[in-house]
């Protein structure tokens, strides 16, 4: 059960924004992802706790950020429901969408096990809802994800074979590079992992 800590920062300016403390681990029915966020100073910011099924189809989100709450899961697309601060309204929001998205690494993780690409895949274009900081507004935007290039790396806790993903935000054209180890993002646009205790876990090839 790999346990760590990222750094989070805006990726366009490089403003800290604070750091992410998870755990992680593969189970028979499928990966959970738990997190807490903090700020740069210290303070509690929020919670992640994602669950994916054997498919990465996302089973159960809950979202917690300036005392706003989601919670979400795969259901005729994506569906989620948002409760405001106060605790006495709430939204629910529908989309044909493949999954969630967010600031968390947890996403780009789960995202990687419901594609499964292969260096020898196009690129596959997604449809994601992503809840945006800081009081996670739902937004759906379009990817095209394309793995390009999968290479060992010696490193204090083993070899670690690395993932790199092409991603394309499609609206934009905006390119970036996410590299991935198992079920551990080691570095991402706004994401530096800082610590890890234990190696990654391995998923299965795709198939």
């Amino acid at each position: 059960m790999p346990r760590g800590r990222y750094s989070l920062h805006d990726p366009h300016d490089h403003t800290p924004l604070g750091e992410e403390h998870f755990h992680c681990a593969p189970g028979p029915s499928g990966w959970r992802y738990v997190s807490q966020t903090t700020a740069p100073g210290g303070d509690h910011r929020g919670s992640v706790d994602l669950a994916v099924d054997e498919l990465g189809r996302p089973i159960r989100l809950e979202l917690h950020a300036s005392s706003w709450q989601v919670r979400g899961a795969a259901l005729d697309g994506v569906t989620w429901v948002r409760t405001d601060p106060t605790g006495t309204h709430a939204t629910e929001g529908n989309v044909r969408a493949h999954a969630f998205t967010g600031t968390s690494p947890a996403f780009l993780v789960a995202l990687t096990r419901l594609l499964r690409l292969t260096p020898a895949s196009p690129e596959t274009r997604v449809r994601l809802v992503a809840f945006t900081d800081p009081v996670l507004a739902p937004l759906t935007v379009d990817q095209s994800w394309a793995l390009r290039e999968t290479t060992p790396h010696p490193t204090d806790l083993g070899t670690l074979t690395v993932d790199a993903y092409e991603v394309t935000t499609l609206d934009t054209g905006e390119r970036h590079t996410v590299h991935i180890a198992g079920d551990v993002v080691l570095a991402a646009p706004g994401i530096e992992l800082e610590d890890l205790d234990t190696p990654p876990s391995v998923f299965p090839p795709a198939t």
